[in-house]
């Protein structure tokens, strides 16, 4: 690989992924894996590869930012990766043997838009969540890294999760993180970001591993997805503490909705009215929020010149 091999657009989808998973521990693969085959005409194989080996390289600088500030839950890490390991490599292996047969392509790719439209079932699932909890739990005490872990279904998340990854890259954060809240609705956002990318690490450095033996990596597309997604990563790991995301995990549903649709075989015209029909829906929600906000903020009408000389009168 030569210097001129870098593509710098790549790059510039790399940064964007890598500011959404140090946001908000999800949407990495989602997003790069269909963008390397609908933009840049990556073959789904090299995609899912590639993408892995990429992510083994970012998610550990993202986890080093909430290491650093002890925003680990260490448990949870030990038990996820229990599963997410064997996982990685019993999908990884089901990956080499459909990449071996005829078809492949095809197949991955639909495997890809499935595990999307999941995906978007997910973040929704989360949103859910998030605002019953909200409800239910908002006079408790969110826990963090002392919490007690449920092992049994832990395991059994890290396991369903690793396999999903090793198939087809996508689900190390997207998935992880609303199951994880399922299963423990009161851990404390910033953990649960925290936990979410340490776990991915040991799952995608085996998952990396393993497809370098068995898969079809593109190096010119790693760097230049590296490129963009290491600084993206911490800056945006960076600023979870201060912005939830919530904005961006709205755009991000768009997004696997279009590409979702696309990538099971829907014509174009569906694809991007999906997208122009969310994003104005987006739109018109941060209008309406800063419309209120701003009207929350002003303050009650002024009273009367005769008010206050009555006021100013009395002794």
């Amino acid at each position: 690989m030569s210097p001129g091999d870098i593509d710098f657009a790549l790059a510039l989808g790399g940064l964007v992924a890598g500011l959404m998973v140090g946001l908000t521990g999800m949407g990495g693969a989602a997003l790069v894996t269909p963008m390397l085959v609908l933009l840049f005409g990556v073959s789904p194989a090299a995609a899912v590869s590639s993408d892995v080996v990429a992510s083994a390289v970012m998610k550990p600088v993202g986890a080093a930012v909430h290491i650093r500030n002890r925003t680990v839950h260490w448990g949870l890490v030990s038990w996820l990766s229990l599963g997410s390991i064997p996982g990685v490599l019993i999908g990884t292996l089901i990956f080499a043997n459909v990449l071996a047969s005829s078809g492949a392509d095809e197949a991955i790719r639909t495997w890809i838009g499935v595990v999307l439209i999941i995906a978007l079932c997910a973040m929704l699932l989360k949103t859910y969540l998030t605002s019953r909890s909200g409800k239910l739990h908002g006079d408790q005490v969110l826990l963090g890294t002392a919490m007690p872990v449920n092992i049994a279904p832990t395991v059994a998340l890290g396991l369903v999760v690793g396999l999903i990854v090793g198939m087809t890259s996508v689900g190390s954060g997207s998935l992880m993180v609303t199951v994880l809240l399922l299963i423990y609705p009161l851990l404390r956002p910033s953990v649960l970001v925290g936990t979410d990318l340490t776990q991915a690490v040991p799952m995608l450095v085996v998952g990396a591993i393993a497809h370098a033996g068995l898969g079809d990596i593109d190096i010119a597309v790693v760097v230049s997805l590296l490129i963009g997604q290491l600084p993206g990563v911490y800056f945006g790991a960076r600023l979870s503490s201060r912005y939830d995301g919530r904005r961006l995990r709205y755009l991000l549903m768009v997004v696997l909705a279009a590409t979702a649709v696309k990538l099971l075989g829907a014509p174009s015209i569906v694809a991007g009215t999906i997208a122009i029909v969310g994003v104005f829906v987006i739109g018109a929600m941060m209008v309406r929020e800063r419309v209120q906000s701003t009207s929350s903020c002003e303050p009650s009408s002024s009273p009367s010149p005769a008010a206050l000389t009555n006021s100013g009168g009395k002794k």
